[in-house]
């Protein structure tokens, strides 16, 4: 992967008309007097963003047979022509159409459609989870999203099986469910530190692929992150933490012990992509030391795929014009 980033100078003028463009028809999809036209210019807003990007990032950061974890430059921008300046103004006009589609992923889901979205985010620790979450999400409307993050198991949760307490944090219809780590730290963590036999944790490749298989076929999209970060971005973040005093409960002497594991982990995780990237559950690669860049991938991902869905308002399961006579005839 190369750094775009170091000509988006060049290339500025084509991505600034891209993003007026995708302004002018958000603007026009909030104005429109019919509903098929505000759906007609929220796609097209959704398609200028896209025209932004040289490349698909959907395309190519797709984990694929072959691709190294370690080869991944973390500092780079590939597929985005611009810099920091043109990222922030693509997430912000990207959020706004996220919480289009948003409203109506819910309301389809509110009359009985299956889909839905689950969003997992993976990373070393200070590699942006949070913050992703915080800028994506910016405008979204809380009814619809759910929010988990995962930490080491409970004493409740030991005594059922590993899916047991993912399971209870899936998506409903209609929603989005974001999981900040999830099932595979269940496979890394004993991996590394020797908790469970090989032979258990090594099962969970396949009991993975089978539960998110089955998520896919009731209508569950799956998108897989794993934000790339480097060592030595992680230690300023951490640096950043001690010295402020706001940040002390965000750290963990637990942190430092899997930094210094990081060869470890960067082994762990390449199998882990190898073994459950699927067709229908595919894992993304995301260079993340510069956080505005992760952000706006993630956002088009989830845009994206929402726009895909091609969904339509629900129509009235009532009779319209009695409701408007009754209110009328007060």
């Amino acid at each position: 992967m190369g750094n775009s980033e170091q000509h988006g100078g060049q290339g500025g003028h084509a991505e600034d008309r891209a993003l007026r463009r995708a302004r002018k028809d958000a603007k026009a999809a909030d104005t429109a007097h019919s509903v098929e036209r505000r759906l007609e210019d929220a796609t097209l807003s959704s398609k200028a963003l896209s025209a932004v990007w040289d490349e698909p990032p959907a395309e190519l950061l797709r984990f694929r047979e072959g691709m190294d974890l370690t080869s991944i430059a973390p500092a780079s921008t590939p597929g985005f022509p611009g810099r920091k300046a043109e990222g922030k103004r693509f997430i912000d006009i990207s959020a706004g159409e996220i919480m289009r589609f948003q409203h109506l992923l819910y309301a389809n889901g509110s009359r009985g459609s299956r889909r839905r979205i689950l969003l997992i985010l993976q990373g070393m620790d200070a590699s942006g989870k949070g913050g992703i979450v915080q800028h994506v999400f910016s405008q979204v409307n809380p009814m619809g999203i759910h929010y988990h993050g995962f930490g080491a198991p409970t004493a409740e949760e030991r005594q059922h099986d590993f899916l047991f307490r993912i399971r209870r944090e899936l998506p409903k219809p209609g929603w989005m469910a974001v999981f900040d780590r999830s099932q595979y730290e269940d496979i890394v963590m004993p991996r590394i530190y020797g908790t469970y036999p090989e032979t258990l944790w090594r099962s969970r490749y396949r009991t993975i692929n089978d539960f998110e298989g089955r998520l896919a076929d009731d209508g569950c999209t799956i998108l897989k992150v794993f934000l790339v970060t480097s060592k030595d971005a992680q230690k300023r973040r951490f640096l950043k933490r001690l010295d402020d005093p706001s940040k002390h409960w965000k750290f963990d002497e637990s942190d430092l012990d899997a930094r210094a594991r990081w060869d470890d982990y960067m082994q762990a995780w390449q199998e882990v992509f190898e073994r459950t990237s699927t067709p229908s559950a595919p894992w993304y690669l995301i260079p993340a030391d510069k956080r505005w860049y992760s952000r706006a991938v993630v956002s088009e991902l989830l845009r994206t795929t929402m726009q895909d869905m091609d969904m339509r308002w629900p129509e009235a399961n009532m009779d319209m014009d009695a409701a408007r006579r009754r209110l009328e005839h007060e």
